[in-house]
């Protein structure tokens, strides 16, 4: 079977039940968004929303896809402090809203985010990692494919997009 680095990638995406277990591990520890760059989201920013998504598509190849995300989303208030979120407040906030509306444990996390580092979008979770008092999630922004080139590279067939 032939993948690209990049598809290889897409099928490893963070679900919610996984992010929201590292979280709830790291009780206490300072909670830090930040991209490939070293640029992390200002201390002191809020979750203001959690959104439960579904998504029904059809590509070029003419095949229907469906699936469900998990999308947190990050602000920063003009007057924001210099305290980072703490990863038990974030699972607080996340369990309230599961308590309220349907979301799913299996669906990709993405983060939506944007400020004068990081260009308004929804973010892929690429890996989370502990420190010391710390807990880093590692911001990917997103890419587009041809699903179904994709699908052609992986059974060696002609594509309709070749």
């Amino acid at each position: 079977m032939l993948l690209s680095a990049d598809l290889a990638r897409d099928f490893q995406h963070m679900k919610t039940r996984e992010f929201i277990g590292k979280l709830r591990a790291a009780q206490g520890k300072r909670l830090i968004f930040a991209n490939s760059d070293g640029d992390a989201v200002h201390p002191g920013y809020h979750l203001t929303e959690i959104k439960a998504a579904l998504f029904d598509t059809v590509d070029c190849g003419g095949q229907v896809n469906r699936w469900p995300e998990t999308i947190f989303q990050l602000w920063v208030p003009e007057n924001a402090g210099d305290e980072d979120m703490k990863a038990d407040k974030f699972v607080r906030i996340y369990e309230k809203v599961r308590a309220s509306i349907p979301l799913d444990e299996k669906a990709e996390v993405r983060i939506e985010y944007g400020d004068e580092n990081f260009f308004p979008s929804l973010y892929r979770v690429d890996s989370i990692s502990a420190g010391k008092g710390m807990l880093r999630v590692l911001l990917r922004p997103p890419g587009t494919t041809c699903k179904a080139r994709d699908r052609a590279v992986d059974s060696n067939v002609e594509s309709c997009c070749a």
